[in-house]
């Protein structure tokens, strides 16, 4: 079973931030257009996808991608997506309602935050709330890391001091970093291996372009801390996993890397 962890369905809104005008000038494929949810559907079908994480967008002007609707998709395709919330960051307390609510009447399986666009590092005072309901609630926090492709500050998404800090305070909370973590990789690899609750998504890469001392650490000791994400529709799944084989993974990393982490993590049928 392959499970993609990272990825959305784009609404209008979305597609027409301009942080996002950098991401269109390198792939000429985010137009400002609505996309049927069925589309892509078809892109993971495509991609022999099984399962994806669909996940929710919150920034400082309001949602994106609103938990709402990432519910809706998930209603209409309950075998293709989970939910992944999002909240905002400004009202901590209605956050963490929101949050709950999200995962005990909607059924999502995960919080993600983006720090670039809060320009917040995962350390902020901001974000501890959220991390305390995670551990009541069971779930996994997805944060990106390394540089930002859009037009926004980098240095929230470096794994270390920020979320160093987080993972010694919250022992208990689950975290995984989507992106990889360039120019950062040997830092994130370093906090995979140092904590028993973090883990790396290949998000955003195609996989014949991850750096090497990620798949050597996926080929070793790394391979049950390594999911698969394709962070479309920036990259397409099928895309993503076009040089799977390259990746040098015998049979065990490959299943614990395409899906079998990732069910363990989501706890995903």
């Amino acid at each position: 079973m392959i499970v993609d962890v990272w990825m959305q369905h784009p609404t209008r809104r979305f597609l027409e931030q301009p942080y996002f005008d950098s991401l269109r000038r390198w792939t000429g494929a985010l137009e400002p257009v609505e996309i049927p949810i069925e589309f892509t559907v078809g892109a993971f079908e495509a991609a022999g996808v099984a399962k994806a994480l669909l996940c929710a967008w919150h920034g400082p002007c309001g949602a994106l991608i609103s938990n709402d609707e990432v519910a809706a998709w998930v209603g209409q395709f309950p075998d293709r997506f989970v939910g992944v919330a999002s909240v905002n960051l400004y009202r901590p307390m209605d956050a963490v309602r929101e949050l709950r609510r999200c995962v005990r009447e909607l059924g999502f399986k995960g919080l993600r935050i983006v720090p670039w666009l809060w320009n917040l590092p995962p350390n902020d005072r901001r974000y501890y709330p959220l991390f305390a309901e995670c551990v009541e609630l069971g779930i996994p926090f997805l944060t990106q890391i390394g540089h930002t492709g859009p037009l926004c500050p980098s240095e929230p998404g470096r794994p270390i001091p920020y979320l160093d800090d987080v993972a010694l305070e919250f022992p208990d909370l689950v975290i995984i970093g989507g992106h990889v973590g360039f120019p950062w990789v040997n830092e994130m690899i370093s906090l995979a291996t140092k904590y028993p609750n973090v883990f790396i998504d290949t998000s955003a890469y195609k996989l014949g372009r991850l750096p090497a001392e990620l798949t050597e650490y996926m080929r070793g000791r790394g391979r049950e801390r390594v999911m698969f994400g394709s962070n479309y529709p920036m990259v397409s799944p099928e895309a993503c996993l076009k040089d799977l084989d390259a990746l040098g993974l015998d049979d065990e990393a490959r299943a614990l890397f395409l899906g079998g982490n990732a069910a363990r993590v989501f706890g995903l049928a």
